[in-house]
């Protein structure tokens, strides 16, 4: 049901997001319910607030509430926002259609002292026979269970995914920065059978944090020795082909920070099997740098340059034996029955990134033209941190390759879009109160809607139950609007809860609410049905 749910609710139209001429403009579309039931009667879609503050406003029944997202936002504007250090963890890995180990916390490296803000993983080759691409459609794939099942209790939120076929990119952040997660796209290039096949290609995400334009793009280019052109034209095409219909980076390049990473299939050239294998038991990697085809690649094309790689101080990640730190010892299965001939080894899997290089200056007689990154130039740095491979892991042919990156940047907002709250007791034994108000302006929607969610929640999906905002009543940041929670939807067994306000033009969570306490039902406890006897019935059968 909820899949059905979460499909009509993302499908609207994302038309109004650059519309701020008056202080409430309304495009017409169809709302189409959480429940599935189309409501063309009621086409009044999106309104753009643009309010302002009023200082006699109360704020979730406490003015200290109220008076300290003022001073927040006062803060922000009059002095400028604050710099902030963020650390990113990206990981590719080609899973050679396996299923997940049953321990990815190596993988994350949970145990490091340093926590994490952003997970970035990247898959390729995910199983994705008929009958099993289907399945993960409808529901979350087995490797995507497996990182929210670990992330989730450590605090960690899937904000975004993509899947073409074998390929899946995740994305995940600790809770406290979501809100600050904004205008999430995904797509998707075929290059797989001349672009008609999705087994070879790149899945993209791109977003907003704290205003900085990211962009995460995974890819699966074609294999063998001989194509290390055709590797670069395909990366080229996926670059000109990707758009993501937003006014300021339309296309993967115009972001302000792109990691690219991913299969990308690049060999060791020239060097024969012995010296190979000689140079990589020495660990006398810079033995074979010279003859890597994307070092050699980047040479020849300027466009490549901007890309930028660490040392590749690990032991190159393909071709494995399966559960072993051997390489490629069986023969090669051909259509014509096996030979003899093994894969060398090679580092076809990656992570580069690029940071969008400033602007030249106008040439004489031009005018100088505005840009969103003017002034801006060190607004944000970039430094890595460890670029290596984790050998632990034997599922697949592929080793996974692990990054992590030390983002330093300056925060345009650090107040939430909308502030929302719970009102009083929460329990089955009455209805329940959710406040909100909107603290800067946006393109709200009659489709955004508050969730409740139990703490360690996975995904914006991942509610106990829903309410649609009441968007037609909201005209400015001073008021302070009321929706309901029926008795009937909350939870019988007691626990602690958060209140999430969903976004449907910017696909995430704005604003989210402190924690607080869903008390278990008095009825349910003078009946004798106690937690261990209700845990796995639903409400009904309580009931």
């Amino acid at each position: 049901m909820r899949v059905a749910e979460w499909s009509h609710c993302c499908c609207v139209a994302q038309g109004a997001a650059g519309l701020a001429k008056e202080e409430e403009v309304e495009t017409s579309t169809i709302k189409g319910g959480v429940d599935g039931q189309n409501t063309p009667e009621s086409a009044t879609c999106y309104k753009i607030h643009l309010p302002a503050w009023n200082t006699e406003s109360a704020f979730c029944d406490t003015e200290s509430a109220l008076t300290g997202a003022r001073m927040l936002a006062g803060r922000s504007s009059s002095q400028g926002a604050s710099r902030g250090n963020f650390r990113l963890h990206v990981v590719t890995w080609n899973v050679g259609t396996a299923e997940p180990p049953n321990d990815v916390t190596s993988l994350l490296q949970l145990n490091s002292q340093n926590a994490v803000d952003l997970y970035v993983i990247g898959l390729q080759e995910v199983s994705a026979t008929p009958l099993r691409f289907i399945a993960d459609m409808a529901f979350e794939d087995s490797w995507s269970q497996a990182f929210m099942a670990t992330l989730a209790p450590m605090g960690y939120v899937k904000v975004s995914s993509i899947r073409m076929q074998g390929l899946l990119l995740l994305l995940f952040s600790r809770q406290a920065h979501v809100p600050f997660i904004r205008d999430i796209k995904t797509t998707y290039t075929r290059t797989g059978v001349f672009g008609y096949w999705g087994n070879k290609g790149g899945v993209s995400v791109r977003l907003s944090f704290y205003g900085h334009m990211l962009c995460f793009l995974n890819c699966h280019l074609a294999a063998h020795m001989q194509y290390a052109t055709q590797r670069v034209d395909e990366f080229e095409y996926i670059l000109d082909m990707q758009d993501f219909d937003m006014q300021n980076t339309p296309h993967i390049l115009d972001h302000r920070l792109v990691f690219w990473f991913g299969d990308l299939n690049f060999r060791i050239a020239d060097h024969g099997m012995h010296f190979l294998r000689s140079a990589i038991n020495s660990n006398r990697f810079n033995l074979l740098w010279d003859r890597d085809q994307l070092t050699m690649m980047k040479k020849k094309e300027t466009f490549l340059q901007e890309f930028e790689e660490g040392p590749l101080n690990f032991r190159p990640t393909y071709k494995f034996d399966r559960f072993s730190e051997n390489y490629d010892t069986r023969p090669q299965k051909t259509w014509l029955g096996f030979n003899g001939k093994k894969r060398k080894p090679a580092w076809t899997d990656r992570i580069l990134w690029r940071v969008k290089p400033k602007a030249p200056p106008p040439e004489d007689g031009e005018e100088e033209t505005s840009s969103q990154d003017e002034g801006e130039e060190f607004s944000l740095k970039v430094l890595q941190d460890t670029y290596t491979c984790n050998l632990d892991y034997g599922v697949s042919d592929h080793k996974p390759v692990i990054s992590t990156f030390s983002l330093e940047l300056k925060k345009k907002f650090e107040t939430p879009l909308v502030r929302v709250c719970a009102e009083g007791e929460w329990s089955t034994d009455h209805d329940a109160i959710a406040t909100y108000s909107i603290l800067e302006p946006f393109a709200s929607s009659n489709w955004d809607w508050i969730g409740l969610y139990k703490i360690g929640f996975k995904s914006a999906t991942d509610y106990v139950t829903y309410t649609w905002v009441k968007d037609d009543e909201v005209s400015s940041i001073d008021e302070l609007v009321k929706v309901y929670i029926s008795k009937e939807e909350i939870p019988l067994l007691g626990g602690e809860y958060v209140l999430c306000y969903y976004s449907s033009t910017m696909q995430s969570i704005v604003g989210i609410s402190p924690p607080f306490q869903v008390q278990t039902s008095k009825a349910a406890i003078e009946q004798g049905l106690l937690p261990e006897n209700i845990c796995g019935l639903d409400k009904l059968t309580a009931n």
